[in-house]
């Protein structure tokens, strides 16, 4: 029999299904929710949560603790985030403009931050009052299964993560990266190539 504690999780997890269901979120009926997520979603977007998800928001629950809540926000119409079966993410902040789509099986260490946009336009004399810039296809960030990305590191806009693939702690992530392949640094840089089974 569970006890009080496991219960008590339980229906909180639901109603935050619930809550999350309400805006409009397509959520598996075995994610589980450890803690309140902050989510936001722009009229047209889409956030998807796939079978046995784990979003963990408190930091009783996760070894290093999380800086703050999980955060998945779609930040223009048309946005969409996928988030595949069996990932794992802890108080990570996920922002989309386009598109960002997350394996199955990918693991998300501790306050990891994934965006498709740079939220403010670069090239600009005074960028403080201007709109979020118009995001294109070439912006979505994709990252395949079986993943781990470690704590702190940041995946920008246009990257593209293989299967199996292993970032740093700390790493700030751009561009495309093949299967296996173990990167870490700022700006990130491959180290080597696991070897993978690449039907997996």
């Amino acid at each position: 029999m569970a006890s009080p504690l496991i219960i008590l999780q339980r229906l909180q997890s639901e109603l935050y299904v619930r809550s999350m269901r309400r805006q409009g979120v397509v959520v598996a009926s075995t994610a589980r929710l450890i803690g309140k997520p902050i989510v936001h979603l722009k009229a047209g977007s889409a956030l998807r949560i796939g079978a046995r998800v784990r979003l963990i928001s408190d930091s009783r629950r996760t070894a290093l603790g999380v800086n703050h809540p999980v955060v998945l926000r779609a930040l223009s119409p048309n946005a969409v985030i996928t988030i595949g079966d069996d990932v794992g993410i802890s108080g990570g902040s996920i922002c989309a403009a386009y598109r960002v789509e997350i394996g199955r099986g990918t693991m998300l260490g501790a306050n990891v931050t994934i965006a498709d946009t740079d939220f403010h336009p670069l090239d600009h004399e005074w960028r403080r009052y201007e709109p979020t810039p118009t995001a294109s296809p070439d912006d979505a960030v994709t990252i395949s299964h079986n993943v781990f990305i470690g704590t702190g590191a940041t995946i920008l806009k246009g990257t593209v993560l293989g299967p199996h693939c292993v970032v740093g702690a700390g790493a700030v992530v751009k561009g495309q990266f093949e299967a296996g392949t173990v990167l870490a640094g700022n700006p990130a840089r491959a180290l080597r190539t696991l070897k993978v089974n690449a039907a997996r």
